[in-house]
């Protein structure tokens, strides 16, 4: 995982997305999920391009259910995009990278 990208947990999670000054693209995955493996590089990828216009975080789903069923969570990749501790879309599945770029432009820009 690289630097830019924050590792969250139920603990966490309000004073790392909640109450985040940046908007906030967290990922919510697991390891055994083969779809998950292959969204990490390319968010990676992205909250390098976009670092310090939004928060790129990750949650694993298997170690903080709490977090995961607040949001009503049942597949995974699922990526959220979060504004002032509010979802404003989300993605399921993998997406090409130039749908997250839209996402997190969109989300910057509202």
């Amino acid at each position: 995982m690289s630097e830019q990208v924050i590792e969250v947990t139920d603990d966490s999670f309000a004073d790392e997305v909640g109450s985040s000054d940046l908007p906030v693209v967290l990922d919510l995955w697991a390891p055994w999920c083969g779809p998950c493996r292959m969204v990490a590089p390319v968010l990676e990828e992205l909250a390098g391009e976009y670092d310090g216009k939004i928060k790129v975080c990750k949650l694993n789903v298997d170690e903080n259910p709490a977090t995961a069923g607040s949001f009503g969570v049942n597949s995974i990749p699922t990526i959220l995009f979060i504004k002032g501790g509010d979802e404003v879309n989300r993605m399921i599945g993998v997406q090409p990278k130039e749908r997250y770029r839209n996402a997190i432009e969109e989300l910057i820009e509202n």
